[in-house]
């Protein structure tokens, strides 16, 4: 058996390297996520435009990354590798480039490809040159062979972007309440592009079902409901459960039965987070609020409102057979319930954040040309260093979006397994002067995808931790993929 389990893992890693899954990771981001980001922010409109013209907007049309270049001193380009980048203690990073257009009066007028920044490159990623050469083309290019790539290099400096744990996204959890106003909290982060929003659901001492997400504090769920279109008593009792009726559900419908029309729900909500406006705008902002920060994983539109319903009454259901004791609480520390930040999230996520600034920077140039009564061509307009600079910036020091420090670090070398440890690294992004002990303590569900062992002694103590050796992180799927696939397997949907 020994011999076989020995064949096996050698095997396992001639084909496979420790840091793989972050490499995928990167690749994912650049091939997927740049494009997603640019989604976001496609068209970009000033609020001054020149007087002559009714409708004016810059669009962002696609983007793409090439291999890492260098730009010498006389201004030609030439590919640089890994061990010239460290020599010279330059970034090892190549060109991103993106498509705009000007668009006047819903006609596109200027349209050309400008480089936008300098990305940094993982090294063995896709985008990387030492990707796929054999140990002697490696060695000719000054490389080890047995190196595992995984990391950036910034100014000259290796630069491991360390993985973070976080609580899964989009999962509702229904846990104890210690703080004693109530027996349960239901908590839910919603997570879409930059926003990540928490949403809490309690029942408090009355028997009311409450709901707070960003400013909107302790709505009922009933008129939350109801302002987003689902108005029957009926209809609300059988969407949280079809088979049996809950009494707590009957006191909050009796509560709120004078309620009858979305826009008495919604100007309920209004006045109730403190909007003084008129009742239209009233309910024309409460309406927005609603749609951009209620659940907005499921969708901004006003046609995604009903699902959102339908979700709300999935967690009104959960929280009460929870409460009843007919269902554990959820386990904050089980594997299951937490997701892995990898290399390409976190660049995902300082990208989106900068493009923004880039945006915003862009913006101001444009009507400070226009107010001067010119109007600028958009090649004039973008900085491309400042993208560049924020990106370095964060990865030379490691502070990044969100207040986080630390994210990289330089990578140790004291001996190879070390590296090996350090590429593997995961933290938590609890704090380590807090006492948290059910964070620290060995979970059962980190059997093989933790090392059980290899964690710092004092403060640190299982707020960091490694990956274990045959650890592999899968990629997020896509939903319409699986239910595609779950439909072809005979699946039918509930309505």
């Amino acid at each position: 058996m020994y011999k076989y389990g020995k064949v096996l893992i050698k095997k396992y890693f001639e084909e496979q390297s420790f840091v793989d899954s972050d490499i995928d990771s990167f690749n994912n981001f650049i091939d997927k996520e740049l494009n997603k980001i640019i989604e976001e922010n496609r068209d970009i409109v000033p609020t001054i435009i020149p007087h002559n013209v009714d409708d004016f907007k810059i669009r962002l049309d696609k983007i793409w990354v090439e291999k890492p270049k260098m730009i010498e001193a006389d201004g030609s380009s030439r590919d640089i590798y890994p061990i010239e980048a460290r020599l010279r203690k330059i970034t090892y990073s190549a060109p991103c480039w993106i498509t705009v257009s000007a668009h006047i009066n819903g006609v596109q007028r200027e349209s050309f490809d400008t480089q936008i920044g300098n990305l940094p490159i993982m090294l063995k990623s896709k985008w990387c040159h030492l990707n796929k050469l054999s140990r002697e083309e490696l060695i000719e290019r000054g490389e080890d062979p047995d190196e595992p790539g995984g990391y950036f290099i910034i100014n000259g400096t290796e630069k491991v972007l360390i993985t973070i744990e976080d609580l899964a996204s989009n999962k509702f959890l229904v846990e104890k309440d210690n703080t004693g106003t109530v027996a349960f909290a239901g908590k839910l982060f919603s997570e879409y592009g930059s926003f990540k929003i928490p949403h809490t659901l309690e029942k408090l001492k009355d028997g009311i079902f409450y709901l707070t997400f960003t400013r909107v504090k302790r709505i009922p769920v009933v008129i939350a409901l109801k302002a987003l279109g689902m108005l029957k008593d009926e209809e609300i009792t059988k969407f949280i459960s079809s088979e049996k009726q809950y009494d707590e559900v009957l006191i909050n419908l009796v509560e709120f039965v004078s309620i009858k029309t979305e826009e008495e729900a919604l100007d309920y909500m209004a006045k109730k987070i403190g909007i003084t406006q008129s009742k239209e705008v009233r309910t024309e902002r409460m309406k927005e609020i609603l749609d951009k920060y209620l659940l907005p994983h499921l969708g901004t539109r006003q046609e995604d409102r009903i699902f959102k319903a339908y979700n709300l009454c999935k967690f009104v259901r959960k929280y009460i057979e929870v409460s009843r004791g007919n269902l554990d609480t959820d386990d904050k520390d089980h594997y299951k319930n937490k997701r892995l930040k990898l290399s390409g999230d976190l660049l995902a996520d300082l990208l989106r954040l900068n493009l923004k600034v880039l945006i915003g920077d862009l913006l101001y140039n444009f009507q400070r040309i226009v107010k001067r009564g010119k109007f600028p061509s958009i090649k004039v307009i973008i900085r491309d260093k400042l993208l560049t600079q924020r990106i370095y910036s964060s990865m030379a020091t490691g502070s990044w979006v969100g207040g986080r420090k630390g994210i990289s670090q330089r990578i140790q070398r004291l001996n190879y397994l070390e590296t090996l440890s350090h590429l593997q690294r995961v933290v938590s992004p609890l704090s380590a002067s807090q006492e948290n002990f059910q964070a620290r303590e060995l979970h059962a569900t980190h059997l093989g995808r933790l090392c059980p062992i290899e964690t710092p002694e004092g403060t640190n103590i299982g707020l960091r931790k490694n990956l274990a050796l045959l650890c592999s992180i899968s990629p997020e799927s896509n939903e319409d993929e699986v239910l595609k696939l779950l439909k072809s397997q005979g699946l039918k949907i509930v309505k």
